[in-house]
């Protein structure tokens, strides 16, 4: 996640800290809308207190402690006797237990949640909860329960907590997020800086939003205030259906600067039935590795323009290692979903039910062609694939995987450098000196001119080539010759698949001088 969004964790004292710091005189109050405008069309609502009031019972405050050990072993500051900050530092270092004290602490947090079934199943944020050894539900009417973690799911940073209430709760409703529109009304009720129900109301200021917090990403943005403490709330339209949780913000200062982030329940609500049913996720899985389609890929593929997933591996023993598809196709269209960009595949896959067979509709060699494919279980397939990882960078960028040194001098072929590289055949030298895995088929990439074209893609001594245009290449003289067809068809760019030294594949393009 980039620096400035934070997710919106508060420590009780951190809380009060801000709290004090942070009031000030707005003058209109925080929603006000211009008499001359009540009523008109895209006004806004003149008040929310009635959709509120109703709401406000099933949205909860959460607070966690953990017992954390400290080994901090920094002497506690010494203030003269009877000076006016003794009794803050005093109170500050209770049960510090002096000077290089290991003792266990405990630190507490605050969050927000809201009731989805009136049996005492509640929604939140997994970084909320996270690492607690106690977490307690508060509700609006003063009461507290204590509330066992039934399970999480780190990568949507969702959570599901269950109480036993004596009767039944209020829970609140989920709406369909998928209907919402940009500048749509939208209302958040949480627990900011530990302040307990607050309702505040802002539209919906874009969709889809990728902030690197996950492989899921499709955040809503909206202006609605949530600050530290918010995390976990449910995000509200006029109806009063929850259409989001809110997980994340933008600030320079850790407040609301009207830039935060909620997960949709097109994607939330089936992760809270999965962890209420089975207290574990179960996503649908196809077990290929993608990359972006790039407008050079594009051109090279001959598509007309940059779009879907292009597949850069098949791993073995996934759902697709069957021939139904494979590396080189570009997938445009999943189940009906179609498929824009790369980061769009994993997220209506993981949506899909295990055992689904779906229909993937796929570019190969320049046709349009649709496959029947049976999804598997990620959580599953990612114990198979864990020695695969998947390649999703964008091209240009070196593999994490890096060849080791060589010196320079230990080269199976001399030869001339093509688009900027030295290339030789792989032998069983090649294979000793770059330490390349015995399952690498191609030619290997001996050296790399600095300032050049391959230089620029981030390739280096010891990545194997593997494909040219589609097409597998296995001698030096191959790539050569496929080299040269390119040039004399004016080809501006080589499409390569690469390999490095320990098998991973990535496709790239190689600007032909």
């Amino acid at each position: 996640m980039p620096n400035m969004a934070l997710k919106m964790r508060s420590s009780v004292a951190h809380a009060a800290l801000a709290l004090a710091m942070s009031f000030s005189l707005v003058a209109g109050g925080p929603f006000a809308v211009p008499a001359a405008a009540q009523g008109k069309p895209g006004a806004g609502p003149e008040s929310v207190a009635d959709l509120a009031e109703g709401l406000l019972d099933a949205v909860v405050n959460i607070s966690t402690s953990q017992n954390v050990k400290s080994d901090d072993k920094a002497p506690i500051p010494q203030v003269p006797e009877g000076s006016p900050f003794q009794d803050f530092f005093d109170e500050f270092f209770k049960g510090e237990g002096g000077e290089g004290s290991n003792q266990p602490q405990t630190v507490n947090s605050l969050g927000s949640g809201f009731v989805i079934d009136p049996t005492g199943f509640i929604a939140t944020n997994n970084h909320v909860i996270e690492g607690a050894d106690d977490i307690e539900v508060n509700f609006a009417n003063g009461s507290k329960l204590k509330a066992k973690l039934v399970g999480t799911d780190p990568k949507t940073d969702l959570a599901l907590l269950k109480v036993e209430p004596k009767s039944p709760l209020k829970a609140v409703p989920f709406g369909d997020s998928r209907t919402m529109r940009i500048g749509d009304w939208v209302m958040a009720i949480g627990n900011p800086f530990g302040l307990g129900g607050s309702v505040t109301v802002g539209i919906i200021s874009a969709r889809g939003r990728n902030i690197n917090a996950g492989p899921y990403d499709n955040f809503i943005q909206t202006d609605a205030a949530i600050n530290r403490g918010n995390s976990g709330g449910p995000l509200f339209n006029m109806k009063g259906e929850v259409i989001g949780i809110n997980t994340a913000i933008i600030s320079p200062s850790g407040g609301s600067i009207g830039i935060g982030f909620s997960v949709p329940t097109e994607l939330a609500q089936n992760i809270f039935l999965q962890l209420r049913d089975f207290g574990e996720t179960r996503r649908g899985w196809l077990g290929v590795r993608i990359q972006p389609v790039s407008d050079d890929i594009a051109e090279s593929l001959g598509m007309s323009e940059a779009k879907g997933a292009l597949v850069a591996g098949i791993i073995k023993g996934g759902p697709v290692d069957n021939g139904s598809i494979e590396t080189g196709d570009v997938i445009i269209r999943f189940d009906g979903k179609d498929v824009d960009e790369m980061r769009d595949l994993p997220r209506v896959v993981a949506e899909s039910p295990v055992g689904k067979a779906v229909d993937v509709v796929l570019l190969r060699n320049g046709k349009e062609m649709t496959v029947k494919v049976t999804l598997g279980r990620l959580e599953d397939g990612e114990k198979e694939a864990d020695a695969e990882e998947e390649v999703t960078q964008d091209e240009g960028t070196t593999d994490e995987g890096t060849a080791p040194e060589t010196g320079g001098e230990a080269e199976p072929t001399k030869a001339d450098l093509v688009l900027g590289m030295g290339i030789g055949d792989l032998d069983e030298e090649a294979r000793k000196t770059f330490e390349i895995a015995e399952s690498i088929k191609g030619v290997v990439i001996t050296e790399v001119a600095p300032d050049s074209a391959a230089a620029e893609r981030g390739i280096v001594p010891g990545d194997v080539i593997v494909e040219i245009g589609q097409e597998a290449v296995t001698t030096a003289d191959e790539v050569k010759t496929r080299v040269a067809k390119l040039k004399s068809e004016d080809r501006r760019n080589a499409l390569m698949m690469i390999a490095n030294h320990t098998g991973a594949l990535r496709y790239i393009t190689v600007r032909i001088d």
